[in-house]
C-alpha cells in the first residue's frame, strides 16, 4: 500500500518524470498534489500499470488533486545541458504550474536541484511508495507517449506508437536505415559503438 503523505501537515507535491532513457523526443515532468488522507486501489509506479489502467487513471488524478501540473524539456535542451539537468528543469517547469505552492517535494530518485526555497526529500523508487508521486509519473508518462504517438505519425519508420522513443531493436534498426530525425537527441549514442577486434 501506498502512502498519503511523507511528513504529516505539509502541502506535498509529488514529482516524476518520463523519458530520460529514450533517444527521441522531450523529458516530462509531472507534479501532483493529493489530498492527504488520498487513498486509491490500483494507483502506483506507472511502469507497473497497463496503459488502459495508466490512461483510465489520468482524468480521476486531475480530478481529485489538490492542483497538478506538467514540464517539458525538449530534445534541443536535452543536447544542450543533458538529461540529469533536463530532467531537473522539467521538473521545475512543473512545478511552476502548480496553482497551489507546495512546502515540500517528494521527487522520485536520489537526486535533484533544489526548487526555490521550498524543502524537497528525494526518494528512490518514490513512485512505488507514495501516491503523489505514482500519479506525476502517470500524468508525466501518458503525456509523453501520447507526444510520441502524435511524433510517430510523421516519423512512421521508428515505430515510436510502440516503442515512445526508448532504444528498442526495432528503433535502433531504423536509425541504421534511415537516419536520426529532426528530434533524436544528438547527445546520445543513437547506436552502438561496434569495436573490432584484432589478432
Amino acid at each position: 500500500m501506498l502512502k498519503s503523505y511523507h511528513t504529516k501537515g505539509l502541502v506535498e507535491a509529488g514529482c516524476d518524470e518520463a523519458g530520460r532513457g529514450c533517444l527521441a523526443g522531450p523529458v516530462v515532468a509531472a507534479a501532483v498534489i493529493l489530498p492527504e488522507k488520498f487513498k486509491h486501489d490500483i494507483l502506483n509506479d506507472s511502469k507497473q500499470l497497463s496503459e488502459k489502467n495508466r490512461y483510465g487513471l489520468v482524468d480521476e488524478i486531475k480530478s481529485k488533486a489538490i492542483a497538478w501540473g506538467i514540464g517539458v524539456a525538449t530534445h534541443e535542451e536535452i543536447d544542450e545541458i543533458n538529461i540529469l539537468n533536463a530532467s531537473y528543469l522539467a521538473m521545475h517547469r512543473a512545478l511552476d504550474k502548480l496553482e497551489t505552492r507546495p512546502n515540500h517535494v517528494l521527487v522520485d530518485g536520489n537526486r535533484f536541484n533544489a526548487y526555490k526555497e521550498v524543502d524537497h526529500t528525494c526518494i528512490v523508487k518514490g513512485d512505488s511508495k507514495f501516491y503523489s508521486i505514482a500519479a506525476a509519473s502517470v500524468l508525466a508518462k501518458t503525456y509523453r507517449d501520447d507526444f510520441m504517438k502524435e511524433a510517430s505519425e510523421t516519423y512512421p519508420q521508428y515505430s515510436w506508437q510502440t516503442n515512445y522513443g526508448y532504444p528498442t531493436k526495432a528503433h535502433r534498426d531504423a536509425i541504421r536505415e534511415f537516419g536520426a530525425t529532426p528530434i533524436h537527441r544528438k547527445s546520445f549514442q543513437l547506436l552502438p559503438i561496434q569495436m573490432e577486434l584484432f589478432d
